[in-house]
């Protein structure tokens, strides 16, 4: 076969092939700079950014760690959270509806509680939680790129045969010759370098949240600030959460004592009197 021949077939596919891979490279950059922004929106809200992570670094213990630090609410050795005197002060607001909410259901309660208590009982501070998740952007939902078509794959390696066999059986006479020969070959090599080179522009595995880990802390910065500043609250935070049972008083007004020589005064004459 001509050396001409072969170069005019092996050429024209190579910078076909490179171009289909130019056009996808495209796209998947695209689509990962729409995964990233989606990223970058969960990341202005600190509270977004560690919703769903596992405890005790979750929204809800930032939450927690955010009033403690604005001195709102006091934590003691048992995890049970009280509103400080602060905390009725309409100036010092927690600034976040997740916060707010859990402040607000401290105040609602007639005995310190627990963090585990609050979040399991409290029907506001639930509420707070599902606004916050329902107004979370969708993550890493960008549609990935499709397989490549098999049949096209199958024509490739075809035609690199068809130019092997052509080029191994190829006698070139001339200087002309020797250059299409060689320009076939050089075709030849980089349609083999082509197919690793396409599957990385595909973006196959890749992830935002892999790229996010290596430059973004997601420990809410309340939780970092507590750790440096009081660790033993940090701690008790912990165990606030792990307790769920209501304690003795039950967050409900105490019952009270009957009043002497009233009706429980009358009943128990009776009782003895019988």
């Amino acid at each position: 076969m001509h050396a001409y021949a072969l170069a005019s077939v092996a050429v024209p596919v190579t910078a076909a092939l490179y171009g289909l891979t130019g056009l996808l490279r495209r796209r998947t950059a695209a689509r990962q700079r729409r995964a990233l922004d989606r990223w970058a929106a969960v990341l202005a809200d600190p509270y977004q950014a560690v919703m769903g992570r596992w405890w005790p670094y979750d929204t809800t213990q930032a939450a927690a760690a955010r009033l403690v630090l604005d001195g709102l609410v006091t934590v003691n050795h048992r995890g049970s959270l009280s509103p400080s005197p602060a905390a009725s002060d309409p100036a010092r607001v927690p600034g976040h509806p997740v916060p707010e909410a859990l402040l607000a259901a401290l105040l609602r309660r007639t005995a310190p509680a627990t963090l585990g208590n609050v979040e399991a009982r409290d029907a506001g501070f639930a509420a707070a939680l599902a606004e916050l998740r329902a107004a979370r952007p969708a993550l890493l939902k960008v549609r990935e790129p499709g397989r490549p078509v098999m049949a096209g794959l199958y024509l490739v390696m075809a035609e690199m045969l068809f130019c092997v066999f052509g080029l191994m059986a190829l006698r070139p006479a001339g200087d002309a010759e020797w250059t299409a020969a060689w320009a076939a070959w050089t075709a030849l090599i980089a349609q083999v370098i082509w197919f690793p080179v396409h599957s990385r522009s595909r973006g196959t595995g890749w992830t935002a949240d892999a790229d996010i880990a290596r430059d973004v802390s997601l420990t809410h910065p309340a939780l970092a600030a507590l750790e440096a500043r009081d660790p033993e609250a940090l701690r008790r935070l912990g165990v606030s959460r792990t307790r769920i049972r209501r304690g003795r008083n039950r967050g409900r007004p105490r019952r009270r004592a009957p009043a002497e020589g009233g009706e429980g005064a009358e009943s128990a004459e009776v009782l003895s009197s019988g």
